[in-house]
């Protein structure tokens, strides 16, 4: 990997978004997970609103002692940048008020790492007034805007995609070590009083270990050593972090009887790597889940694609009860685009198994489907178009 400095700036798909969106709302939020990158790219794309880090303790408290006194400074700024306002929800209740009675759109641009409680707050307070929008760590297509993008497959699935690897260049092991111990400590303690947090960091490891598997409550609960109720809880926890996410299935059985069950993955593959003890493309290789991490990375950055573009992605998974699959159905309007994923780097006539029988069923045009796969060549075939793991963010416009 190169060396880069710490300072360096990376280009990003919604920065120019940023600012128009901004002339359009009142207020603008921007959610994700803890280092992906958020407060820089605010700091950038808003260099004239003043910055306020609600991390800081003092900062912290005089915003809940005295809120209004404390915005009440940035009045005559052209607006206010206030990073985590997780650690001060009841401001939101004082920024509608401003921003209902100065009409002044862009004003307050809020950053938050904890996706439960914004959306919640954000949707009961500033209901109409808010653009709500997510920034993840760096997608594909960013990578090779900025020229990060490892030359090997199996470099990229271990190294992640956070900023900060590629910025400072640290030793991955300590440096996912330290995010688990900074995420157990300070959002776990936040959003739930987990009292053993050491159980609660092998449950993680054991979402990690069911990557691209349907979701089986009694199943993790068994091998957790906790009810079904505390898995439950602590699925929507890793969801409100941006940790993991489920993939539901598509509800169009074309007469088939589909699995209900959602799919887990991880936003980001080095995380779950280190979960893994996975540390070098040697071991990666020969791991009995390379497959279902490639298939995590092709799905997070398809959605990856839609939200750092302010769009909903509306990504499905589709399997009947015979264990007829496909990996990933891209909703667009009317339309559905079927994605099978492969890691393997020679393209094989097995590979549109899943896609011929299911356009058969569905009467679904061959060419909106697409093979995903580990390899570097791209081919429009008869069955449905080949697509390298390097171009996934051109998939589809």
């Amino acid at each position: 990997m190169k060396q880069r400095s710490a300072s360096l700036y990376f280009s990003r798909d919604l920065e120019k978004k940023l600012p128009k969106i901004a002339k359009s709302f009142k207020v603008l939020a921007l959610i994700g997970p803890r280092q992906s990158g958020k407060t820089t790219l605010v700091r950038a794309a808003f260099d004239q609103h003043a910055f306020v880090s609600l991390e800081d303790l003092d900062i912290r408290n005089y915003a809940t002692a005295d809120p209004r006194g404390f915005l009440a400074q940035y009045h005559y700024k052209t607006g206010v940048i206030l990073d985590e306002i997780q650690y001060v929800p009841e401001l939101l209740n004082y920024i509608k008020t401003i921003v209902d009675e100065e009409k002044k759109p862009g004003r307050f641009i809020l950053t938050g790492s904890q996706n439960f409680f914004i959306n919640q707050s954000l949707s009961q307070t500033l209901a109409g007034r808010v653009a709500l929008l997510t920034l993840l760590p760096l997608s594909i297509h960013e990578l090779s805007a900025n020229q990060l993008l490892p030359e090997k497959l199996d470099t990229l699935l271990i190294n992640g995609c956070y900023p900060s690897i590629y910025a400072e260049n640290p030793p991955l092991d300590l440096w996912y070590a330290s995010y688990i111990k900074t995420y157990l400590e300070r959002d776990v303690r936040d959003l739930k009083n987990i009292t053993d947090l050491g159980l609660f960091q092998k449950f993680i490891r054991l979402c990690a270990g069911r990557i691209g598997q349907l979701v089986n409550l009694s199943s993790l609960a068994a091998d957790a050593g906790v009810s079904i109720n505390t898995v439950k809880s602590w699925l929507t926890l890793l969801e409100a972090s941006f940790l993991i996410f489920q993939l539901k299935p598509h509800h169009k059985n074309f007469g088939k009887r589909l699995m209900q069950s959602p799919k887990i993955y991880f936003y980001d593959t080095g995380f779950a790597c280190s979960l893994l003890g996975i540390t070098t493309a040697e071991h990666l290789a020969l791991h009995y889940l390379r497959g279902g991490l490639f298939e995590n990375f092709v799905i997070a950055e398809l959605y990856k694609k839609y939200v750092h573009q302010a769009q909903e992605p509306h990504l499905f998974f589709w399997r009947d009860k015979t264990g007829h699959e496909i990996d990933c159905l891209i909703e667009q309007g009317a339309n559905l685009y079927p994605v099978e994923i492969k890691s393997g780097q020679t393209i094989n006539t097995d590979f549109f198994n899943g896609l011929n029988f299911y356009n058969s069923l569905s009467k679904n045009n061959p060419q909106k489907g697409f093979i995903v796969y580990g390899g570097s060549e791209k081919q429009s075939r008869t069955a449905g178009n080949v697509v390298s793991w390097r171009m996934v963010h051109d998939l589809l416009p």
